[in-house]
């Protein structure tokens, strides 16, 4: 009897070892086997996301994706993009097509909760603004009562116009279109009054335009759009090493720590948060996955968070940007990041 309940008990950890699922891959091991990251980018969002003639993606968003390769690989061109409408970034990324969604993409509760993805942290705070043709005569959101409006399918954007209309007893002819282009080349061909999506865009819209002197962009702002990269949720060790990449790079702006300054911070620098930032001291790297150098490695790449901006968005760029909230807590900004200790 005894016998035959030892061979029962095998039996069953055996039948339940062989129907137990295979431990999951985590993010960060797929992509160093694979030998590169792969981002969730924009169909081209000047600033943001681009690409240059030579078909090489640039810009704010791009600059994180570079980051996480430095981290990972040492090697900021490990990093491959794969240009994502609005209505199928979400998807891309729960599906696996993509590591990370490193795109415009507005921080919701729905999103945030309901889709098997969590946001990781804000690098750009923006709100939903309108662009019109000067001609028009309009000067505020609500003269375009009755106004035909172009904006992109699967976004925030379309659903806050709808909302604002019926807040303020406006009514809007809403005109949908699946892509950026679709939406854009609607609008200068004069199938809308006006052009809705985040300000920062519409920055760079306008500059890409035939005339851009013959359209103005209003003044009012009718949403918050916090903006950063996505990951899919379950795998916490990505999920922190995404979201330490945005903090790093804001922490070495506020430290001072730069392109041209980090090898020699790293070696020099007796600042206890430099030190631990910068792996000199501690191993908060191998903690991530990474080597403890890992934030050497990023601002090498791509310098810290107020040289991109100033790369992507600065006086001397076409989209031009004021830092406005973006600039850092210290200067009477909101982007703030916990230390690393």
């Amino acid at each position: 009897m005894k016998k035959l309940l030892l061979n029962l008990a095998a039996g069953l950890a055996l039948t339940a070892a062989a129907s137990a699922p295979a431990l999951a891959q985590s993010t960060l091991d797929k992509i160093k086997a694979r030998g590169n990251i792969i981002c969730g980018t924009s169909e081209g969002v000047p600033g943001f996301s681009l690409q240059d003639n030579g078909g090489v993606w640039k810009g704010f968003d791009t600059d994180f994706c570079r980051a996480l390769a430095a981290a990972i690989f040492n090697d900021p061109n490990k990093a491959s993009y794969l240009s994502l409408s609005s209505k199928n970034r979400l998807v891309a990324l729960q599906s696996g097509e993509i590591d990370v969604l490193a795109r415009t993409t507005t921080w919701t509760l729905g999103r945030d909760i309901g889709q098997g993805l969590t946001f990781t942290a804000v690098n750009y705070y923006d709100g939903q603004g309108f662009i019109v043709r000067k001609k028009l005569g309009v000067t505020n959101v609500k003269d375009l009562n009755g106004a035909s409006v172009c904006v992109a399918q699967g976004t925030t954007t379309e659903l806050n116009l709808a909302d604002y209309g019926r807040t303020n007893g406006i009514k809007f002819e809403t005109v949908a279109f699946a892509t950026l282009d679709d939406t854009v080349q609607a609008y200068e061909a004069g199938r809308c009054d006006a052009y809705t999506t985040d300000l920062s865009a519409l920055s760079g819209t306008r500059s890409r335009l035939k005339d851009p002197e013959e359209h103005i962009l209003l003044q009012q702002v009718i949403s918050k759009e916090p903006l950063g990269p996505w990951v899919r949720k379950n795998d916490a060790a990505w999920f922190d090493l995404v979201r330490w990449t945005v903090f790093a790079l804001i922490n070495a702006e506020e430290l001072g720590v730069t392109q041209a300054n980090v090898e020699e911070m790293a070696k020099s620098s007796q600042n206890p948060e430099i030190r631990r930032m910068l792996g000199s001291e501690g191993k908060f790297g191998e903690s991530l996955g990474l080597s403890n150098d890992w934030v050497v490695r990023i601002i090498k790449a791509v310098g810290n968070y107020g040289e991109s901006f100033e790369r992507h968005f600065g006086a001397n760029t076409r989209t031009s940007l004021p830092r406005g909230v973006n600039k850092l807590w210290t200067q009477g900004g909101l982007q703030y990041a916990p230390p690393i200790r």
